[in-house]
């Protein structure tokens, strides 16, 4: 789970199911549907289906851009991630992902 204070999420399917935690609500959106992550909310998204799942991702405004380029040059050093998360403001619950792996059956 993660969530922005800066930037809203759009999440355009092109193919496959889409699935997505907001907040505590589930959605899956198939081919042709926009899934909207507001600022500030907590989510997460995955494959929901057995083929893959492409989308068109829309981070709002500019410049988000720039987290997944440092995040590149730290990883897999998880441990610099800090000052990142700051500069970005995004909280990340990396602690989330084993129960959100049970909940939703994902490997």
């Amino acid at each position: 789970m993660h969530r922005h204070y800066r930037e809203d999420e759009h999440s355009y399917v092109l193919t496959g199911t889409f699935g997505a935690l907001l907040g505590d609500s589930v959605v899956t959106a198939e081919p042709g549907t926009w899934v909207f992550k507001p600022r500030e909310q907590w989510h997460t998204f995955w494959n929901a289906g057995d083929t893959p799942c492409e989308i068109i991702e829309v981070i709002s405004p500019g410049g988000f851009e720039d987290y997944f380029r440092e995040l590149c040059a730290i990883w897999p050093d998880r441990s610099n991630i800090s000052p990142l998360l700051r500069k970005y403001a995004l909280d990340m619950d990396l602690d989330s992902v084993p129960g959100l792996c049970a909940r939703f059956g994902l490997i």
